[in-house]
């Protein structure tokens, strides 16, 4: 978010590095705060009896969607300065249930097991240097898996694009989705015994 700020002229690019710095140190706190560094916590979500992973992305979705819409209201951010990630369908579903797999079994995501590696966890050792050894036999065997990774290819798109709304109804969408999955996160939540951790 900070890009389109900076390409606009509201903030110097000088503070483009800081701003980076700055946004990585709040990430990892926010991380570290809502628990993300304890595996337990996380695969929690897996087996319904803590789903603090579930709606904190939810949460961080939401504030980022409304963000970027007021800020775009106040004329702070062009839209056609961000940067969308092109969409790989096949890469997206085959990258999506290897990493939902190693969720589940190892309690972390790359960023998470950075997370717990930074406040002394082992666990969260192992699982980086488990990813670091998976990304080192990836890169050396990319021309194996280079057709496949761009076939499916969507281009830059949006889902609300896809969906042929306003990224306003898009946003207002997410929050009722999003305050329907709270209630029923803590239904869930109170059918399945709590573990301690």
């Amino acid at each position: 978010m900070i890009g389109p700020i900076i390409s606009s002229g509201i903030v110097s690019p000088a503070w483009d590095s800081i701003f980076a710095v700055l946004l990585g140190m709040g990430f990892g706190f926010a991380l570290e705060s809502s628990g993300f560094s304890s595996s337990r916590k996380i695969i929690g979500t897996f087996f319904g009896y803590d789903f603090v992973v579930v709606k904190v992305f939810f949460t961080a979705a939401i504030v980022a969607s409304v963000g970027l819409l007021y800020l775009k209201y106040f004329g702070l951010v062009d839209f056609s300065l961000l940067y969308i990630q092109p969409t790989f369908l096949t890469a997206a579903i085959i990258g999506g249930i290897i990493m939902g797999i190693g969720f589940a079994m190892g309690g972390f995501c790359p960023g998470t097991s950075l997370c717990a590696t930074a406040v002394g966890r082992i666990d969260g050792l192992v699982f980086f240097g488990g990813m670091f050894i998976g990304v080192f036999l990836f890169s050396e065997s990319f021309s194996l898996f280079e057709n496949m990774l761009y076939s499916g290819s969507l281009g830059a798109v949006m889902i609300n694009s896809v969906l042929g709304i306003s990224p306003e109804l898009f946003t207002f969408l997410l929050v009722l989705v999003a305050v329907g999955m709270f209630y029923g996160a803590a239904w869930v939540q109170k059918k399945v015994k709590k573990i301690e951790y």
